[in-house]
C-alpha cells in the first residue's frame, strides 16, 4: 500500500506540479520571453540588407510607391489644372515623405527606426504600469492564490479513499508536500493571511479524528476537472500577451509596404491604416495589463487579507483568460478609431494650412 500511495503521488503530484511550476518559474518565463520578442524586433527591423525579411518588404514598399507615383502625378496634374496652385503644391510633401521613410541609411531605415522608437515607447509604459506599487508581484500573488488550493488538494486527494493508519500515513505524506509549497509562497509573498488560511484548513484535515466526510474534502480539494481548467485558461492568457507581441511584430513589418502605397490618391492614407493598426495593438497590450493589475489587487488587498473568507477564484482565472483579452481588444478598438480620426483630421488640417 505504501508504493501504491506514492504511486499516486507521483501521477496526481506531476499534474500539480505542472500548474504551480508555471507559476513559479512565470516570471522567469516571461523574462526569457520578452528577450526573445526585443531580440527579434532588433534582427528584423535593424537588418534591411537585400537579402533579409524586412528588406525585402523595403523593396516592395519602394515598388509600390514607383507604381503609384504614376497615379498620384495624374492626380497632381489634374489639381494644378483645377486648383491653381495651392492644393497641387500641398500635396507634394508625401513623395518627400515616402522617399525619406523607405530610405536606407546603412543602419536601417528611417520607417524601422521610428517603428522601434514608437514600440519603445509602448513597452515603457507599459513597463510603468507593472512596476508601480510592485504591480507584477501582486499579479503573480493573485495567480498563485486562485491555484494554491488546487495543488494543495491534488497532494491531499488521494487520501480520500484510504481509512485508519493507511489515511493517516496518507495524509502525513500529503502535508509534507503542502508544507513545502506553502514555505515557498512565505519565501515569495511573505506569511500572508491566504496563505495561513490554507494552512488551516490542511492541518484541520491532517488532524481531523476518525473518517473524513466528503463534503470537508471537496471545500478544499475541488476536483482535477476544475485543476485542469485553471491550468488551460492561465496558459491562455499567456499565449495571448505572445498574440500581441507577435502581432505588433507582423504589422511593424507591413509598414514599408504601407508607406509605399501612401502616394494612392485617396483620402485615407495607408500610412495612417497603418499607423493606427499599431499603435492599436499597444493600447490593447497596455489595457490588458492594466487590466490584471487592478484586478489582482482588489484579490490580494481584498479576500486575501481576510483569514475567514474563504473565496472561489475561479472568475480570476476565467477574467484573465477570457474575458480580459475580449475587453482590452474593445478598448483598442475604441482607441484605435480614435487615433485614426485624429491622424485624418491633422493631416487634413496640415494639408489645408499648406
Amino acid at each position: 500500500m505504501q508504493l501504491a500511495i506514492q504511486l499516486i503521488f507521483a501521477q496526481l503530484g506531476s499534474q500539480a506540479a505542472g500548474i504551480d511550476e508555471l507559476l513559479d518559474d512565470g516570471a522567469a518565463t516571461s523574462q526569457s520571453i520578452a528577450e526573445g520578442w526585443d531580440n527579434q524586433w532588433q534582427n528584423l527591423l535593424q537588418n534591411t540588407s537585400s537579402n533579409s525579411l524586412y528588406g525585402a518588404l523595403t523593396t516592395l514598399g519602394i515598388f509600390f510607391a514607383v507604381g503609384t507615383l504614376l497615379f498620384f502625378m495624374i492626380q497632381f496634374l489634374k489639381d494644378l489644372i483645377s486648383y491653381e496652385y495651392s492644393r497641387p503644391i500641398s500635396a507634394l510633401i508625401w513623395p518627400f515623405v515616402v522617399v525619406i521613410l523607405l530610405s536606407n541609411t546603412g543602419n536601417g531605415s528611417m520607417l524601422s527606426s521610428l517603428t522601434l522608437g514608437v514600440r519603445n515607447f509602448i513597452n515603457t509604459v507599459n513597463q510603468q504600469v507593472l512596476v508601480t506599487a510592485d504591480a507584477d508581484k501582486m499579479y503573480q500573488q493573485a495567480l498563485s492564490m486562485s491555484v494554491a488550493e488546487e495543488i494543495a488538494g491534488s497532494f491531499l486527494r488521494p487520501c480520500q479513499s484510504l481509512t485508519g493508519e493507511q489515511q493517516s500515513r496518507c495524509f502525513t505524506e500529503a502535508a509534507e508536500k503542502v508544507n513545502l509549497l506553502l514555505q515557498r509562497y512565505r519565501n515569495t509573498y511573505r506569511n500572508q493571511n491566504w496563505i495561513i488560511r490554507l494552512q488551516t484548513r490542511v492541518d484541520d484535515i491532517r488532524y481531523d479524528k476518525g473518517f473524513v466526510s466528503e463534503t470537508s474534502f471537496n471545500s478544499l480539494l475541488g476536483s482535477t476537472v476544475q485543476t485542469s481548467i485553471k491550468n488551460f485558461l492561465i496558459s491562455l492568457q499567456y499565449a495571448f500577451q505572445n498574440l500581441i507581441e507577435a502581432t505588433m511584430l507582423l504589422i511593424a513589418a507591413l509598414g514599408p509596404i504601407a508607406v509605399g502605397a501612401s502616394l494612392l490618391p485617396v483620402a485615407g492614407k495607408p500610412i495612417f491604416a497603418w499607423l493606427t493598426g499599431f499603435l492599436s495593438i499597444g493600447i490593447a497590450k497596455i489595457s490588458f495589463n492594466i487590466i490584471a493589475v487592478v484586478t489582482a489587487a482588489v484579490i490580494v488587498n481584498g479576500p486575501g487579507q481576510d483569514v475567514s473568507v474563504d473565496p472561489d477564484l475561479m472568475w480570476f482565472i476565467i477574467f484573465l483568460g477570457i474575458l480580459a483579452p475580449i475587453l482590452s481588444l474593445v478598448v483598442a478598438a475604441a482607441g484605435g478609431f480614435a487615433v485614426f480620426s485624429a491622424i485624418s483630421n491633422t493631416a487634413s488640417l496640415v494639408k489645408a494650412r499648406i
